[in-house]
């Protein structure tokens, strides 16, 4: 019988698709509480919250009305319908049902629109810190991203002049995330007017806007980029229930652009996957005219956290952390103290760093490489008060040894 190893078929693509660090750190979080270990885990971007009642009740009774069955690709109409309202009515977008596409998750509808418009040779500029999903889709779909950095010093925000001169002819797409996951930078509206600016003066450049945190704004407003004037047709605008609405394992999204764009994603879909399950979207129309009472009172449970999580990290020689005016992310800069030694430990990288901070400290937190910015880490603080206490009382008593 001739040998024969499975492995070697695999392609190359398949070792781009992998966002490691924070599986591998969940899982490891995971790992040792299964053992009895006591581990606040500050990995995952998951409300802690369940998802409101309301939202519940409406795809229990859309079940029991037999909506069980495959839906349209696109999405229902009456989804489509209540998003094209909300778009216009919250964001100023004036997309009609026909030029948006519900997913199966924020996360689908941003690989529909990267696998839609990117190609081999086009080039997306990318501002890291970055989900780190973005530049792992953008090499799956053949693309060159462009990385573009800034820090604390800058707020997290590549200012318009640097993005101006990382753009070519091959530019074909900016992905703007705001807020931002992993650093809660919210772009103000003069900051996204000087970046549109750009973008209308290039050929054949689009944004990409991934705005899944606008329901999580603690200071200032959220501006959508595709409402600025003449953004309309150079938007890909990428939204869904997840954050906002604690769905986070309804996998419910959506993105709206003008319609050979939208058609083209939907087609994308339906060849990936297929529409978005019928009672989980029939759900989603409850949660958008539903009342929001249940999602803003979790905005100011993360506000209050958020007030936790800077004083605790601002408490610690050696950190430095900017403002967190939304999301429920902190990714502080903790570039002084590498290379610094705790024990037998070096700590060479924030992969070291966070590895000893898990198995030392019993707190899970993702370096910062995989963002784009290795010389920070990450936070979620989308966990309970009492998780957040803890998790600074160890951080601060850990990273203190080695300030």
């Amino acid at each position: 019988m001739t040998s024969f190893d499975p492995a070697s078929l695999l392609v190359p693509r398949t070792r781009s698709a992998d966002e490691g660090p924070i599986i591998r750190m969940a899982q490891k979080s995971r790992d040792l509480r299964a053992k009895g270990i006591d581990v606040v885990s500050m990995t995952v971007g998951e409300p802690d919250f369940d998802t409101p009642l309301n939202i519940q009740e409406a795809a229990t009774a859309a079940m029991q009305a037999g909506f069980t069955h495959y839906s349209p690709v696109m999405g229902i109409p009456e989804l489509r319908a209540a998003l094209s309202k909300k778009l216009k009515s919250e964001n100023g977008l004036d997309y009609g049902p026909n030029e948006i596409c519900v997913a199966n998750g924020a996360k689908q509808a941003i690989c529909n629109a990267i696998l839609s418009i990117i190609d081999a040779g086009d080039e997306v500029i990318m501002l890291a810190p970055f989900w780190v999903s973005y530049e792992i889709t953008v090499r799956f779909a053949g693309g060159t991203p462009v990385v573009l950095h800034a820090g604390v010093e800058e707020n997290y925000k590549v200012p318009a002049r640097r993005i101006a001169e990382a753009i070519t002819p091959k530019t074909k797409l900016l992905i703007v995330n705001s807020p931002s996951n992993p650093t809660g930078a919210v772009w103000t509206r003069a900051e996204l007017e000087e970046i549109a600016a750009l973008v209308t003066s290039h050929p054949r450049m689009m944004v990409l806007a991934d705005e899944i945190y606008e329901y999580i704004v603690f200071d200032g407003e959220m501006t959508s980029i595709g409402a600025l004037p003449g953004m309309r047709e150079r938007t890909i605008t990428v939204n869904g229930f997840s954050k906002g609405f604690a769905m986070t394992g309804w996998r419910l999204g959506y993105s709206c652009a003008v319609e050979p764009i939208a058609k083209a994603m939907g087609r994308m879909q339906g060849t990936l996957s297929a529409g978005a399950n019928q009672f989980v979207q029939r759900a989603g129309v409850a949660a958008l005219e539903g009342p929001r009472d249940e999602v803003e009172r979790m905005r100011l449970r993360y506000k209050a956290r958020r007030d936790m999580v800077l004083k605790g990290l601002r408490a610690i020689a050696g950190v430095r952390i900017g403002n967190i005016p939304a999301t429920f992310y902190a990714f502080p800069d903790v570039s002084s103290l590498l290379g610094k030694k705790a024990g037998n430990h070096v700590m060479d990288s924030t992969d070291t760093l966070c590895d000893w901070l898990l198995d030392e400290h019993a707190v899970a937190t993702v370096p910062g490489g995989a963002f784009g910015a290795p010389g920070s880490i990450r936070l979620s603080f989308a966990c309970s008060e009492a998780e957040i206490e803890k998790a600074m009382a160890r951080l601060q008593k850990a990273l203190g040894q080695l300030a």
